[in-house]
Order: C-alpha cells, then sequence, then structure tokens
C-alpha cells in the first residue's frame, strides 16, 4: 500500500478522508488503486458499455491525473445515501414566514447529505417593514440568518462535515448595512460565508460620486452615496475579511443560461454562480502532474494526453448526474434540466515552476491563458460528441445558447459543433478550492492559487500515543530536488527565483491570474487573495476596483484581523540564510484582571464514553476573550483535578495574552489507560476532549478575538520552513489552518471547511 503516494500526507488523508471502510473503521479500499476502481466502476455503470468505460475511467484516475471532488471520490461506489454533489443553491426564499421556514427544512435536509449551500436573502423584507394583518414590524433577513446559521452548528454537531454556507445580499437591499456589519460581532454567524452582489450600476455610481437608492418592492428605504456604501463594504472587509463581493450582472451576462434563469447567489466558496435548486459537481486536471521534462527549457504539457484526459473527465463529471442521490427532487430535476459540470484545474502554480515561469508575470498569465482555453475548448467539443451520443441537456436553445455573452468568445469548430450536435452539459467549466484534494494528490499547489509554502514540518501522531515529524514539501519542490538535488544542501533558500510563495507576490499578481483564468471558466474561480496585515486602505479598496475592471467575477480578499484570526500573515525575513529569527512572545499581564460582578459564558455538555455521568464545562468570556473556565460533575472521581484544573486555567486566562497554548497543551495528554473514539474521531483522553472543547470555543467564534498570533509555521510545528504563520485548526489543534482557494484548509490534517 502507498505505492501511488508520493508523501506521507498524501497517504494519511486518503486513508481519513476518502478510503472506503466499514462503520468500524474496518478498510475495505485496501490501497488507493481500489479507490480508483470503486469510482471507475460506479461512475461507468451509467454507460451502455461499463466494461468499455471502467478501464478508462481508471486510466483518468490513475497517478492523479484526474481529480473528482471529495463527495465523489468518498462517495462513490459506496451505496450510501449520500450525494456526489459538493454545493447547491437553494430556492428562492418566500417573503412569508411559513416560506422562509421550509426553505430552511429543505437546507437541513441538503446539509444532511454533505451538500454546502447558498442562500440569496434579499427576497426578505427588511427589518421595519410593516407585516399586514399582524401589526407588526418586519425582523428583517439577519434575524433568519441567525436561524440558519444555528441550524448549521446543529447538523455539523450531528455528523462528520462542518456545515458550510454562502449568504448573498443585493447592494441596493435596505437592510445592506446590517449585512456588511454583521461579522463585525464575532459570535455571529459563523457557519455563513457572506457575499455582496454588486450590481454595475451601482459601480458605475460608485465611479461618479453618484447617489444610491436602496429599496425593496418598489418602495425606497433610503438614498445615500454610492461611494459612502462602498467605502462601508471595503472597510468591513478591511477589517474582519467579510463581506466578499460578488459582480452579478456580469455572471448573468456571460451565462450560457442567461435566457432561461437568473443567478443571484452562489454555493459557499463562490465558484459555483448557481440559479434556484442549482447543484455542481466538481472535478480537477492536475496540471502539475502533466508537465513533460520539467525544468527544461522545452517543459511543456502534451496536447493530446491533455486532450484525452479533459474529455475523459467530461464523460465522468456527465456520468455523475445519472448515479448520485440527490436531498431534493428539484435539485435532481435542475440537475438533469441542465447538466452543470465544473471542470477545472489544480496545481498551476507547480506546473508554472516546472516550466520555468514566475507565477503572475505577463509569462506565467498568458500560459494560463492558454491551457484553460484549450482545456474549454476540448470540454466543449467532448460534451458536443456526448449530445450526439446522448442527447443535449433538456432545456437547449442552440440559437439562444450560441449568442450568449460567454459563447461569443469560442472558436468557430466549437459553434459548429453545438449547431450540428447540440450540447450534453449548459456549462462545463468552474475552478473550485482543492485543499484537501491537493494535499490528497501529493501536495500539489491549490487550484489556481499560488504555492502557499515550499515545505513546513508537521507533528504527526503514531499509533503509541508518540509523535515524529515529518516535512512535508510543495510538489515543485519535491520534483525539483528529484531531478537536480542529488547531493545538494536541499535548502529552500537555494531554489531558482520561479519558486515564489504566496507572501511575495504582490495584490496585482493574484488579480492578472484571476483575470487571465476567468476569460476561459464558465461559471467562476474560488481565490483568495492574501493581503499583509500593514496594506493601506486605499490599497486595499483598489485591489476591488482592479477586479472589476480587470473582467473577475467576484472578488475575495483575507487580511489578517482580531475577529478571524491570523489565518496567513508573514514574518519577518532573516537577512541572511540559517535559523529564522525568533519569534516576539505574547506578552500576559503581570496581575490577574479583576473580575466583574456579572460575566457572560457558555456551558457545554461533554460526554465522555463509559462514564455515566456527563461533564459540563463553563467558559465565562470577558472582552472577547475567555476569562474563567469551571468544571461540574457527578463523578466524584474527577473532582479533585477538575478543580485543580479549573483554577489553573482560570488563572492563566485572567492574565491575558493569548491562551491558546492551554488547549494545545491540553489536546496533548495521553491516556495510558487508552482514550476513545468520539464522533469518529480518535481522542486520547479525557484531558484532550477539554482542550478540543477549549479550542473550538475560542477558534470557533463562540468567544471573541483569541487567534493563533503570530507565531510561524515552522515555529510552532517543529523545524525549519517557510516564514507563515497560521491559525490553529479546528480539527487537530495544529497551527496550520490557512486560507486558500476561498476556504480555510489544514495543511497538517487536510481539514477543509468546504469539505
Amino acid at each position: 500500500m502507498g505505492t501511488h503516494f508520493s508523501a506521507p500526507i498524501a497517504e494519511q488523508i486518503w486513508d481519513a478522508k476518502y478510503r472506503f471502510k466499514q462503520f468500524d473503521g474496518t478498510p475495505i479500499d485496501e490501497d488507493v488503486e481500489d479507490s480508483w476502481r470503486r469510482i471507475a466502476k460506479h461512475l461507468a455503470s451509467a454507460e451502455k458499455d461499463p466494461e468499455l468505460w471502467e478501464p478508462k475511467f481508471y486510466e483518468a484516475l490513475e497517478d492523479f491525473k484526474f481529480l473528482p471532488a471529495g463527495r465523489i471520490t468518498a462517495g462513490a461506489g459506496t451505496d450510501r445515501s449520500v450525494t456526489l454533489f459538493n454545493c447547491f443553491v437553494m430556492g428562492t426564499i418566500p417573503d412569508s414566514m411559513d416560506g422562509i421556514f421550509s426553505m430552511l427544512k429543505e437546507a437541513a435536509l441538503t446539509m444532511q447529505q454533505g451538500g454546502g449551500i447558498g442562500y440569496d436573502f434579499s427576497t426578505i423584507r427588511p427589518s421595519g417593514a410593516e407585516v399586514k394583518g399582524v401589526a407588526a414590524d418586519a425582523s428583517g433577513p439577519l434575524t433568519f440568518m441567525d436561524v440558519w446559521d444555528a441550524m448549521c452548528r446543529t447538523v455539523m454537531s450531528a455528523g462528520s462535515r462542518r456545515g458550510a454556507m454562502m449568504a448573498t445580499m443585493r447592494c441596493d437591499h435596505p437592510d445592506i448595512l446590517k449585512f456588511i456589519e454583521a461579522k463585525r460581532d464575532p459570535k455571529r454567524l459563523r457557519m455563513f460565508n457572506m457575499s455582496v452582489l454588486v450590481t454595475d450600476d451601482f459601480m458605475a455610481a460608485v465611479k461618479a460620486d453618484g447617489l444610491w437608492e436602496l429599496h425593496f418592492q418598489k418602495k425606497i428605504y433610503k438614498t445615500m452615496a454610492a461611494r459612502e456604501l462602498w467605502n462601508q463594504i471595503m472597510q468591513a472587509t478591511y477589517d474582519v475579511a467579510e463581506p466578499g463581493v460578488i459582480f452579478i450582472d456580469r455572471i448573468n451576462k456571460m451565462n450560457n443560461l442567461g435566457y432561461c434563469e437568473t443567478i443571484a447567489a452562489t454555493n459557499p466558496c463562490g465558484e459555483q454562480p448557481l440559479p434556484p435548486y442549482g447543484a455542481c459537481l466538481l472535478g480537477s486536471i492536475n496540471l502539475a502532474r502533466l508537465i513533460d521534462d520539467p525544468f527544461e527549457l522545452d517543459s511543456g504539457i502534451d496536447r493530446k494526453k491533455l486532450s484525452k484526459l479533459v474529455r475523459t473527465a467530461v464523460r465522468m463529471m456527465d456520468n455523475v448526474i445519472e448515479v448520485s442521490n440527490f436531498p431534493l427532487q428539484q435539485q435532481r430535476q435542475e440537475a438533469v434540466d441542465k447538466r452543470r459540470i465544473g471542470l477545472g484545474v489544480t496545481g498551476l502554480a507547480d506546473a508554472l515552476i516546472m516550466c520555468g515561469l514566475i507565477y503572475g508575470s505577463d509569462e506565467a498569465c498568458r500560459q494560463t491563458e492558454e491551457w484553460l482555453r484549450y482545456i474549454a475548448i476540448e470540454a466543449y467539443l467532448a460534451s458536443a460528441d456526448l449530445a450526439a451520443e446522448k442527447g443535449s441537456f433538456p432545456l437547449l436553445d442552440r440559437e439562444k445558447f450560441l449568442a450568449s455573452g460567454n459563447m461569443q468568445q469560442m472558436p468557430k469548430i466549437v459553434h459548429d459543433a453545438v449547431r450540428t450536435f447540440g450540447i450534453r452539459n449548459a456549462l462545463l467549466t468552474s475552478i473550485a478550492p482543492t485543499g484537501t484534494i491537493s494535499l490528497y494528490a501529493g501536495n500539489v499547489s491549490s487550484g489556481i492559487e499560488p504555492v502557499f509554502a515550499h515545505e513546513y514540518t508537521r507533528k504527526v501522531l503514531q499509533k503509541d500515543g508518540s509523535k515524529v515529524e515529518e516535512v512535508v514539501q510543495d510538489f515543485a519542490v519535491k520534483a525539483y530536488w528529484d531531478w537536480f538535488g542529488e547531493g545538494g544542501s536541499q535548502h529552500p533558500g537555494d531554489l531558482p527565483a520561479t519558486f515564489v510563495t504566496a507572501q511575495d507576490l504582490p495584490p496585482e499578481a493574484h488579480i492578472r491570474m484571476q483575470a487571465a483564468a476567468q476569460k476561459w471558466i464558465d461559471s467562476s474561480i474560488s481565490k483568495t487573495i492574501n493581503l499583509p496585515a500593514d496594506i493601506s486602505f486605499d490599497d486595499f479598496q483598489q485591489v476591488y476596483m482592479d477586479a472589476y475592471d480587470s473582467g473577475c467575477k467576484g472578488c475575495t480578499t483575507y487580511r489578517p484581523n482580531d475577529v478571524t484570526g491570523s489565518v496567513l500573515s508573514v514574518a519577518p525575513k532573516p537577512e541572511a540564510k540559517g535559523a529564522p529569527e525568533p519569534v516576539k512572545e505574547v506578552q500576559a499581564v503581570e496581575q490577574p484582571a479583576e473580575r466583574p460582578e456579572h460575566l457572560n459564558g457558555t456551558t457545554y455538555k461533554l460526554k465522555w464514553p463509559n462514564d455515566p455521568h456527563a461533564i459540563y464545562v463553563t467558559v465565562n468570556d470577558k472582552d472577547g476573550r475567555p476569562f474563567e473556565v469551571f468544571f461540574n460533575t457527578k463523578n466524584t472521581g474527577h473532582q479533585a483535578w477538575m478543580m485543580a484544573l479549573s483554577r489553573t486555567i482560570s488563572a492563566v486566562f485572567r492574565r491575558g495574552g493569548d491562551s491558546r497554548f492551554i488547549a494545545q497543551e491540553l489536546m496533548e495528554v495521553f491516556d495510558p489507560k487508552g482514550g476513545a473514539w468520539v464522533n469518529g474521531t480518535y481522542v486520547p483522553s479525557l484531558i484532550a476532549a477539554i482542550g478540543q472543547l477549549l479550542s473550538r470555543h475560542m477558534d470557533g467564534g463562540l468567544c471573541g478575538a483569541v487567534r493563533a498570533g503570530e507565531i510561524t509555521l515552522n515555529d510552532a510545528l517543529g523545524v525549519g520552513g517557510s516564514s507563515i504563520s497560521a491559525a490553529a485548526c479546528t480539527s487537530c489543534g495544529a497551527l496550520a489552518l490557512v486560507m486558500s482557494g476561498g476556504c480555510s484548509t489544514c495543511s497538517s490534517c487536510g481539514y477543509s471547511k468546504c469539505g
């Protein structure tokens, strides 16, 4: 087992997330080849001649060349009641109490099967509006978003996958200012990503310094300066990293299906703008695995091999529509009527490095556009061939389809094929976040993102409770040392200039790459522009203006802040090679703070297996930070050590500073009698379970601004590596959570907020 894995982390993630096992944990997939066979067989079952297509599908999967998204990789061929679709946009929310809670039920059923969801809350009347017949004022969409948030936490607590939701609101809705400011409260709407639907008229008004009306159902509630509203959006995003911005008019104008649908929402990570009940399945061509003669002057991708892979991938993804479960019948009907797929790429940055190109340069942008243009054309021709064989999607109107904004750039060969044969899939391309899938494929760069780090060290838990250190290298870095590094130092500082990482790049490099890719992507792109904490507000705003002016369909940035933490930040680089500069310690006050008379807190019920009595953990917060902790249980055998633990932890909390190390230390305590499996995760001791609870309290938005601080990733995890800091992962506790592709991903355990 493991002969196909290029790094231990890849095998570990396969085993934890994608390997088919019995419910007691006994493996059914003996090796990764079994996983590929399972997927290939299931998808080939939709063919008239499965025996013909199964080996072809296996060949596409082999060596991680084509990477179906996590839902497909984990669920295909398992006969489990799960959906193979990663993302959905739910139905339009009616402006009535009955309709709103009907939509809430549909959301819960969808999330129960593992689907991320998106909703447009612009259809709910604003706060203060009259509710006829009950002599009351409306509470507004934000209050109902709180209900969705609570539902998501509940569904998440009952399953193994963290809930993921996207909320959108139009820039002309009367409650848009409340929507913009909502995430400033660190306890509110933590299960949502949030984006403003920005129209072309609004952007024109901002540039002209004109007025802007906020209205609902033709009633104007407020008129304000467009630039004032824009500045408030930008200030909130600058301060707390949300909301994002979606250029909704551009999305609808470029939609192949603009003649039969209107889009007002996206999936949680933004790469799939979808109509009501729209669903999309995802998959990625792994460009890093396709480079011939890497690091040589004639390195590149064989067009014939790429064409064959793309055409096979389109067929496989089209078959997913036939074999997948759907939480709701409306979702099945929408998928069958339009047959959307989202074929994208991953490993782009590594592929550019292996071809001697610097991410964000003019040459890299041209190469990116060339590769994606070729993939798009081949995907459309493959879908036309499928239409000739199996029929076009039912809602195809050929002339309207060919006249759509997106089709205007397609070459004559595509137009001729669609006009002659029709087309099987209404939309074909998208670029999704691929954090976990990319780690599984050997730590290739994610999506079209730059390389995050050349290498880092992670601590891996062994079966006996001990930990060993493992160096994780980026795929291109490992390939370079395998190619040239025999006998060399293999120090990251010795890499050529083409090996740039996220912290090396200015914002305009990100925008250029996103714009170059977007030209040939039907849907959209999940991408994060990571920015330094000290970027000026004016420069920050310009990033969004540049994204709009360059033709992007949306923009998401991440700047370290006190609410969401330092998900990606850069420590000062040493002037000379050698050990990293020492990290500044977080200073704590010498005397404990006085306790106020009243404190707000949260009580958690912790049930440890084989213990008949629950443990109740109360964490009281002050100024957004934990101030004290209390334990209560009927088990008298626990009372002495719990009192000691309560006093010790509370004493640390009251002295201020970053107290996250407390949770980390507790999570590393191992019981010599053995731990327990809790909700599918092995917890090494009851003390470790308490540590996990405290970590989730501090990192899950239940308390305020306690985050990882400016601790470099290599110092946090062991030894040398890139000078990058990260937040604590809510799954494994490692300081390895980074923002990439619009999604938080742990480079240590593979946890991904987007699944």
